[in-house]
């Protein structure tokens, strides 16, 4: 029981995060009728509005919540780059981690159990690869991030190799988004209109693709030489 204390913890949070409709509070309406209050903060409380920003990117991650793209964008339009960048990742590596260590400890026993030999032919191939696989999906942007966060606690993944892939893989989106929201406040000057969806276009999207392609060349390269 002691092992599912963590991911229930987390199932309740999340939970009453849903239903308290926290996540609705953010977004650019929001942001745009409470600019100059946010500012005026960013002035008054230069070390505590970092940490605070860094902590709710924690809990909206650990909980799975949605919009980690429109905070990432707020931390461009109040911090900049590259700090905005930096405390995204941060968050969003630390949070992503907790949900990780929960879920691998309420559920990697019991799908061991449950899945027999074939789960334990897949464990053994990404642990051979795990960093390359993890560094894949951490780039490409097909993958939900959620999803990404607990897959690899089903094929017992080292914690360490989970916080570096994590850590480096979500940099380049994490710059995307900051940098976007670096021109937010000339974009509600202009009255134009802005959505997550303007800022992941097809380009970045084929940008992002033949990075995280890059990441699986030492498995071609390791197969190829076995072959040989």
């Amino acid at each position: 029981m002691k092992k599912w204390i963590p991911l229930i913890i987390i199932v309740i949070l999340m939970v009453m995060a849903y239903v308290s409709g926290v996540t609705k509070h953010l977004s650019f309406g929001n942001i745009k009728e409470n600019r100059q209050v946010i500012l005026s903060y960013i002035d008054q409380y230069p070390l505590l509005m970092p940490l605070l920003f860094i902590v709710i990117y924690i809990v909206m991650t650990s909980l799975s919540l949605p919009g980690g793209a429109l905070l990432s964008i707020l931390g461009g339009f109040i911090f900049g780059i590259p700090l905005s960048t930096i405390y995204v990742v941060v968050g969003a590596t630390i949070g992503a981690t907790i949900i990780f260590l929960a879920a691998r400890t309420a559920i990697g026993d019991l799908l061991k159990k449950k899945a027999g030999p074939f789960l334990a032919k897949m464990e053994s191939g990404f642990k051979k690869n795990a960093a390359s696989y993890l560094l894949f999906l951490r780039l490409i942007p097909l993958f939900p991030f959620w999803l990404v966060n607990i897959a690899p606690a089903f094929f017992n993944v080292k914690t360490r190799t989970y916080l570096w892939t994590t850590f480096l893989g979500i940099i380049p989106g994490a710059y995307v988004f900051t940098q976007a929201g670096r021109g937010l406040g000339a974009i509600f000057d202009s009255g134009k209109d802005f959505s997550v969806e303007t800022v992941f276009n097809i380009e970045i999207k084929i940008a992002l693709v033949v990075l995280a392609l890059f990441a699986l060349i030492p498995i071609f390269v390791k197969r190829l030489t076995h072959d040989r």
